[in-house]
């Protein structure tokens, strides 16, 4: 089955957030209306108030409701489904319910989410692509075994799903029960499925990941690389293009095989193939059939708007650039700032927001729904915005990034602002000869052992800030305008 291709007037964002409010003003530069789904406490919020209509939901869990989501289109007349990212995102099932309904599904082909959602399945159409894939197996009814046949170390990893939910490490044997059984129950609770399978675990790989783009015509390009790296409990936090650790050759055979696997499932929309890298060699990881957190950074170094492009494929128009003609200018870093606490364990906050201000700097874009005086529950992921750097050079990005970071003031609730900056700072980042090990297995050790004390300067900015009224409901404090604003993106 696949989406009609036909125009559609209104779009119907079935998320929240930063992501909700990206696709409302895309929506707008398309010139179509766009509906925001949101439950009873968002409904005044920034990404709410900047659409053209809202669609109530009764709770946190009817994001994850497809009855519920195409009740609210129906109401609203909406002609189309954005899902974002997150929540059904990648569920072929309610694409397919969209898609029956005679709506249009903005997002893969259900055919192809299915058969690269599922990650054992992904893995079987990378060795049909001849795409280079780790040992691996099914559990099976003899677990033991085919860790064997695998060897150790290896990973426990959850079928679907991704974010680095329902993964286990597994040194030895004597660990293997208890990590599937642990794998299991975090994958059937993020995921509602506890597929489970073994993968061989490479000790210090890169992660680099290749945006893909099917058009409505059937041809397929890649948008060139993201570095991943930068992660804790295998959760992305800083993200770069291009990638410090490709060459040319290793680029040009990279994307010739996201390109080749993507052809393979079918695949249109846009997606991302993810690979880890081991000096010379590289090996298939997964597909996210969606759009992906982190495309501002491929936004920034081509100069296109991601998120407007797979809309505009959703309905009929085909991708008028080649291969060669996709060249990517200069270096981005994203950054992702996140409720948590990075002293305790990165535990998630929630609470008022007191006081905020995100810098405009020339070259840098903020993506965020937060403003003054709002409520940041605690019901939801942790992700508060990102920001994203663009510069000529990777240490001029760098450079750019942390003065936006260390500028910054958000006042209220547990956040990671000091943390990105410590990583930014630190000789292993800037060199670029960094692996997925960097945080948890270097970074970590030096912040937890360093001063902790607040500067008197910061202290008198909280108290102040916390003595200070606030006004209650929405609009009433700072909010941060459209991003291609202060990002001073080209556009081919």
């Amino acid at each position: 089955m696949t989406s009609p291709t036909h125009p559609f007037s209104s779009v119907l964002i079935a998320n929240r957030g930063e992501i909700a409010l990206r696709l409302v003003r895309a929506c707008r530069e398309l010139g179509l209306k766009s509906v925001v789904a949101a439950v009873g406490s968002e409904k005044d919020a920034l990404p709410a108030r900047e659409a053209d209509a809202i669609a109530v939901l009764e709770s946190p869990k009817s994001y994850l409701d497809p009855k519920a989501l195409l009740e609210a289109a129906k109401k609203t007349k909406a002609g189309a489904i954005h899902p974002g990212y997150g929540f059904l995102s990648e569920n072929a099932d309610f694409a397919e319910a969209v898609i029956s309904a005679g709506l249009t599904w903005i997002g893969p082909p259900p055919a192809a989410m299915r058969a690269l959602g599922n990650k054992l399945a992904g893995r079987a159409v990378a060795e049909k692509a001849s795409v280079p894939v780790l040992p691996g197996a099914k559990l099976g009814k003899d677990p033991a075994k085919a860790a064997k046949e695998v060897g150790f170390p290896l990973l426990v990893k959850a079928a679907d799903g991704g974010g680095g939910r329902g993964q286990r490490m597994v040194e030895k044997p004597s660990q293997l029960t208890e990590a599937i059984e642990s794998a299991r129950r975090e994958a059937g609770a993020s995921f509602a499925s506890e597929e489970v399978f073994l993968e061989r675990f490479l000790p210090a790989p890169r992660h680099v990941e290749f945006q893909i783009l099917g058009d409505p015509k059937g041809k397929v390009v890649h948008l060139h690389e993201r570095e991943c790296s930068v992660q804790r409990r295998r959760q992305k936090l800083i993200e770069e293009s291009p990638s410090p650790a490709l060459t040319p050759e290793l680029r040009e055979r990279m994307g010739a095989a996201a390109v080749r696997l993507a052809e393979a499932a079918g695949y249109r929309s846009l997606g991302t193939v993810e690979f880890l890298v081991d000096g010379k060699d590289f090996y298939f990881l997964e597909v996210n059939a969606r759009l992906q957190v982190e495309h501002p950074v491929t936004e920034a170094v081509l100069g296109l708007d991601l998120a407007q492009w797979q809309i505009r494929m959703a309905m009929g128009e085909p991708f008028p650039f080649s291969q060669a003609q996709i060249q990517p200018r200069g270096h981005a870093i994203e950054a992702r700032l996140c409720a948590e606490d990075p002293d305790h364990d990165f535990l998630p906050s929630g609470g008022r927001i007191l006081a905020l201000d995100l810098p405009r700097i020339p070259g840098l874009r903020w993506e965020t729904f937060l403003e003054e005086g709002r409520e940041v529950a605690s019901d939801y992921d942790s992700l508060l915005g990102k920001a994203v750097a663009w510069a000529e050079d990777r240490a001029g990005a760098i450079r750019r990034l942390d003065q936006a970071l260390a500028g910054s003031v958000l006042l209220g609730l547990h956040q990671n602002l000091g943390f990105l900056r410590f990583v930014l700072g630190r000789p292993e980042f800037s060199s670029g000869k960094y692996d997925t090990g960097l945080v948890e297995e270097r970074i970590l050790a030096a912040w937890v052992s360093r001063n902790r004390d607040l500067p008197p300067e910061a202290k008198a900015l909280i108290a102040e800030a916390k003595s200070r009224p606030i006004a209650s409901g929405a609009g009433s404090g700072r909010r941060i305008p459209d991003p291609w604003q202060d990002l001073n993106g080209w556009k081919p």
